[in-house]
C-alpha cells in the first residue's frame, strides 16, 4: 500500500489473464460465438468488451461477434438525486438486438444499477434471446439481485473504498487499484 492508501490489487499481466479465461468461458458456456454479440457498457466496460472480442476472434480463428456501445446516463435512478448535466456520450447497436444473446460487459460490478440501467437501454433496441454480463471485477455490496456471469476477480472491499480500474485505452496504463 502506498503512502496515499493505494493498493494495486491486478496489475496488466493479472488483467490480460483474466480476460482471456472469459473468452474461453464465454465461448464454452455459448458453445461458440454464433449468435453472440458484445456490449460494453462507457466508458471502461467499452474497452473491455473490445479486448474480448479480439480474444474470441483469437480463439475462434477470426471470426469476431458483432459489436456495439451503451451509454445509461438516460437510464439512471439517480438523475433525480441531484446528477446535474449528464454527459450522454451516445448508444451505438449497429446490429438488430432481437433474438440474440447479449454480452453485456462492464468494469467493475458494485449496487447492480448501472447494470439494471444497460438492460433497461439495450431492451429499447428490442429482445434479446438472452442476456450475459461479464466484469473485470465484482466488489460486492449488491442493492439489485443481479450477479455476474463472468468474473475476472472477485475483490470483496469495504463500502468506504474505491475501486478503480485503469486501462491503457483511457489511462494510459493497465491497473486495478483499491482507494481507502
Amino acid at each position: 500500500m502506498t503512502a496515499n492508501g493505494t493498493r494495486q490489487v491486478m496489475d496488466a499481466v493479472a488483467i490480460q489473464r483474466a480476460l482471456v479465461r472469459i473468452a474461453h468461458e464465454i465461448l464454452e458456456r455459448n458453445k461458440g460465438s454464433d449468435e453472440l454479440a458484445l456490449i460494453g457498457i462507457r466508458s471502461r466496460g467499452v474497452h473491455l468488451a473490445e479486448r474480448i472480442r479480439a480474444k474470441i476472434g483469437e480463439i475462434e480463428g477470426g471470426a469476431l461477434p458483432p459489436f456495439g456501445v451503451v451509454d445509461i446516463t438516460l437510464y439512471r435512478d439517480d438523475l433525480d438525486r441531484g446528477v446535474q448535466n449528464p454527459m450522454v456520450q451516445g448508444t451505438d447497436i449497429p446490429f438488430p438486438v432481437d433474438g440474440r444473446r447479449i454480452l453485456l460487459v462492464d468494469d467493475v460490478l458494485f449496487t447492480g444499477r448501472t447494470v439494471r440501467a444497460a438492460m433497461d437501454a439495450l431492451v429499447d433496441f428490442g429482445r434479446p434471446q438472452s442476456i450475459q454480463l461479464a466484469v473485470l471485477v465484482d466488489r460486492g455490496h449488491r442493492e439489485l439481485p443481479i450477479r455476474a456471469d463472468y468474473v475476472g476477480k472477485n475483490l470483496p472491499t469495504s463500502r468506504r473504498e474505491q475501486v478503480q480500474v485503469r486501462l491503457a485505452e483511457a489511462d494510459g496504463a493497465d491497473e486495478v487499484v483499491i482507494e481507502s
